[in-house]
């Protein structure tokens, strides 16, 4: 498994899909915040008023937009909260798996690998870094944003910062765990691309949660990715807040078996 695991990152280096995806992350990154340095900031007001991005009358209640957020707080409302981050991560898996069964390159591993859960754990692996480096990279850009845009939110402290990203970082592996389950079963760029899209963005999920509560049977949603991603603790307060590993543990386990699975039974 090791030899493919190096293979992969081998080419997840050479591709430019995966620095593509991240200056997304980086472009969204530095819209939020201009557009907050416009608000917040009397210099961007003044501009802001100016382009008629505000009127007088908005100013006051422009002001308190980021109250009582720090820059880890900002930082996931920014890609983590609305599902921005597993959507262009998600694409990036999908392109990632489904090079191999387009490009039929799929067939020339099988012959160098026969066992197919060697194949599964190289690209979870290989998900898992890249997830890994997409997080801690986006959240050092966020930062140098905060400072270049005049300190806009206060920093958080380290350990909040190390407990966060440690649990996001599980949780969102889970959610490329599934988009690599749905890319094998199906080997299609389309299924792939609306499962990011519809999983990682929320729109099947906050549907499903609004139906469910109007019966009182949506609270074992948010324990889905999307919700956990979206509402977990920023902060560690108790034992409680560790479910979130729970989370995110369970589910990449889950995942990853029945993609394995779905691999050995199908033809290649």
């Amino acid at each position: 498994m090791f030899n493919l695991l190096s293979m992969d990152l081998y080419r997840v280096k050479r591709s430019k899909s995966v620095y593509v995806c991240f200056l997304l992350l980086a472009a969204a990154t530095v819209l939020v915040y201009g557009i907050m340095w416009l608000l917040e900031t009397p210099q961007g007001q003044e501009i802001a008023l100016r382009i008629g991005l505000l009127v007088p009358q908005e100013l006051t209640e422009a002001e308190s937009i980021l109250d009582g957020i720090d820059s880890l707080g900002f930082f996931r409302q920014i890609c983590l909260d609305g599902g921005m981050y597993n959507v262009v991560f998600g694409i990036w898996v999908m392109l990632f798996i489904c090079a191999d069964f387009q490009s039929g390159f799929i067939k020339n591993i099988m012959a160098l690998h026969q066992n197919r859960w060697n194949y599964i754990g190289s690209k979870i692996m290989t998900a898992w870094i890249v997830d890994g480096c997409y997080l801690v990279l986006h959240l050092l850009f966020a930062l140098l944003m905060n400072r270049l845009f005049d300190d806009l939110t206060p920093y958080a402290g380290w350990k909040d910062i190390l407990f966060y990203l440690s649990w996001v970082w599980f949780v969102t592996a889970a959610f490329a765990a599934l988009i690599i389950l749905i890319c094998v079963l199906t080997r299609s760029v389309e299924a792939g691309s609306l499962a990011a899209v519809l999983l990682g963005g929320g729109p099947v999920v906050m549907v499903l949660y609004r139906v469910l509560n109007m019966f009182h049977l949506g609270d074992w949603l948010k324990y889905s990715i999307y919700l956990t991603c979206a509402m977990g603790p920023q902060k560690y307060t108790s034992v409680k807040n560790l479910y979130v590993y729970v989370v995110g543990f369970g589910f990449l386990i889950l995942y990853t078996l029945i993609a394995g699975i779905v691999l050995k039974k199908k033809d290649i």
